[in-house]
């Protein structure tokens, strides 16, 4: 087998082409989404399926957000009905365990997950920190995000952020909901208050979660376990029901409208 030779300045500028011109283009996006775990890339699935402009910003370099830690660093967590339905519909497999509740591998939930939103056609971009939200006034909105490598913010160094533009953007962070958190204290017109998330209560922390997903200020959204920090609620630990379901409902509630304002425009 002969291997192709590549110099390294070709190398370089391969990258560098095909990089930047990734960046012109998602300057500018229907959905943006913080945070690549299971309800940022079921949003993403779902809006790519719509054929919504979607780009998932992730601050580690890897999918999956908490499944990869399992319970307490098991390999395998809970998903209940109807969220498998989801699941089949991206070819992960489940292991029934009583009526309407599974066993999963997080390994093959994360890749499936995150292999099935590209497909659809969403962008997904590893080391990126989204530490703050762009807004404009009359009427008052988010409008975007600004951006900034991981490895800057890890490393302290003072660095400006690049921004960018998005008809809506989802904050799929996690416990701390980073986004709307800075959302809250920095545009306090917006009128968010975050009181916290409270102590397990599994039974009914999975309906609540997906039931009080959606927009929680003109343009910013709430998804997965941030819903439980805007919104007061339990946490449900390693079952992730709520979280694909929350995706596809936030996904839902974006499509339809952007796609209704696009009709009317």
């Amino acid at each position: 087998m002969e291997i192709r030779q590549v110099d390294e300045v070709k190398i370089t500028k391969y990258i560098l082409k095909a990089t930047f011109e990734d960046w012109m283009d998602i300057a500018e996006n229907d959905v943006v989404i913080v945070g690549a775990g299971p309800s940022g890339l079921s949003a993403a699935y779902y809006l790519a399926k719509k054929g919504l402009k979607t780009t998932v910003f992730e601050r580690r370099l890897s999918f999956g957000g908490g499944i990869g830690g399992g319970a307490m660093l098991f390999h395998k967590i809970v998903i209940e009905s109807p969220a498998d339905q989801v699941l089949r519909e991206m070819n992960i497999r489940l292991q029934r365990v009583e009526e309407g509740v599974y066993i999963v591998d997080s390994s093959e939930f994360m890749a499936k997950l995150a292999s099935s939103a590209i497909d659809a056609g969403a962008k997904i971009v590893h080391g990126v920190t989204v530490d703050d939200v762009i807004f404009r006034e009359n009427p008052l909105r988010v409008t975007g995000v600004a951006v900034e490598w991981t490895a800057t913010q890890m490393a302290s160094l003072h660095v400006d952020p690049l921004f960018i533009h998005a008809k809506a953007v989802v904050d799929a962070t996690g416990h701390d909901a980073e986004v709307i958190s800075v959302a809250a204290r920095k545009i306090p017109e917006l009128g968010i208050a975050i009181p916290g998330e409270k102590s397990a209560y599994s039974e009914v922390a999975e309906k609540l979660t997906v039931d009080n997903t959606g927009e929680v200020a003109p343009g910013l959204y709430a998804a997965g376990m941030a819903v439980t920090e805007v919104k007061g609620l339990p946490r449900m630990g390693p079952i992730f029901g709520a979280m694909v379901l929350s995706g596809k409902k936030v996904a839902e509630d974006i499509a339809s409208t952007l796609l209704m304002k696009a009709r009317n425009t």
